[in-house]
C-alpha cells in the first residue's frame, strides 16, 4: 500500500468510526467531542504503529514519537479537525492524515465524512478547480476570524463565509465553494499539513500570510497563519494582509 493509499484509508476509516460514534446517540456535546478525539487517535496511532512502524508521528492527541524532528518522514495527524463542529452535529469536520518529508506537507488526505455521504480529498488523486466564482468568497473560521479578513474582502471585493473546522475550509476552496481561505490567530501544524498537501497537489497556493513557505516538523509545533488560495488571487491576498499588518 503507497503512502498516500494508506492515507486516504486511514482518513475515511476514522471519519467513519465518528459517524458511527455519534450516531449511537449514547453521548452528546463536550464528552461526544471527547470520545471522538481519543477514539479516532486511537485507531489512527495504532494502525500507523503497525503499518509504518520506521516513521516518526505528530499528533494532536498524542505524545509525539521522541526524537522527531530529526526523522525525515513524519506522519502529521488531526484524528478530528473541529470538534465543536462535531459534537454540534454540524457538517462543517474533518480527519487529516498527512506525510511530511523533510518538512514539506508531501502525503494528504482529508476525510468530510458528512459531507455528500462522505469524502475523501487525496494528494494522489489532483483534478482541475472548479471555476471560480465571483464576488470570491474568503472562508474564515465561524469563531475567531481574523482581522485581516476585512482587508482582504475589501481587496477582492470580496464576500466572507464564516466555517467550521480548517480542513473543511480549506477543502471548500478546493471543491469551488470558496475562492481563499485565510487564517491568523493561532494553529499548530496538525490543523494544515494534510488540507495544505492536498490543496498543494490540485493546484491551490499555500504560504503563510508573509508569502514564507509553510514548514512542518518544527520544534515549535505552532503554525498561526496561513493561506490557501486560487493562484492569480495570492499576491493580492499578501498586499492587502501587508497593508494591515505595516500600520
Amino acid at each position: 500500500m503507497t503512502d498516500a493509499e494508506l492515507a486516504a484509508r486511514l482518513a475515511e476509516t476514522a471519519g467513519q468510526i465518528l459517524i458511527y460514534l455519534r450516531a449511537s446517540g449514547l453521548l452528546s456535546g463536550k464528552p461526544l467531542g471527547t470520545a471522538g478525539d481519543r477514539t479516532a487517535d486511537s485507531f489512527l496511532m495504532s494502525t500507523l504503529k503497525t503499518l509504518r512502524s520506521e516513521d516518526a508521528v505528530l499528533c494532536e492527541e498524542s505524545r509525539a514519537t521522541p526524537g522527531r524532528t530529526s526523522a525525515n518522514r513524519v506522519w502529521i495527524v488531526d484524528p478530528l479537525d473541529g470538534t465543536r463542529e462535531y459534537s454540534e452535529g454540524r457538517k462543517d469536520w474533518a480527519v487529516h492524515v498527512a506525510l511530511a518529508i523533510d518538512g514539506v506537507a508531501t502525503v494528504g488526505a482529508v476525510a468530510l465524512p458528512d459531507c455528500d455521504g462522505g469524502l475523501v480529498l487525496r494528494s494522489d488523486e489532483p483534478s482541475a478547480l472548479p471555476a471560480a466564482a465571483s464576488p470570491p468568497r474568503i472562508v474564515v473560521s465561524r469563531t475567531r476570524p481574523p482581522p485581516e479578513a476585512e482587508a482582504v474582502a475589501q481587496a477582492l471585493d470580496g464576500q466572507l463565509v464564516p466555517m467550521g473546522s480548517a480542513g473543511a475550509k480549506a477543502m471548500a476552496v478546493l471543491r469551488g465553494e470558496a475562492e481563499a481561505y485565510v487564517h491568523s490567530g493561532g494553529q499548530y501544524e496538525w490543523d494544515s499539513c494534510a488540507p495544505v498537501a492536498v490543496a498543494i497537489a490540485h493546484g491551490l497556493t499555500c504560504t503563510r500570510l508573509d508569502g514564507s513557505p509553510l514548514r512542518y516538523n518544527c520544534a515549535n509545533v505552532a503554525l498561526p497563519d496561513l493561506v490557501i488560495c486560487r493562484p492569480e488571487l495570492h499576491e493580492t491576498i499578501l498586499s492587502a494582509v501587508r497593508a494591515v499588518t505595516e500600520v
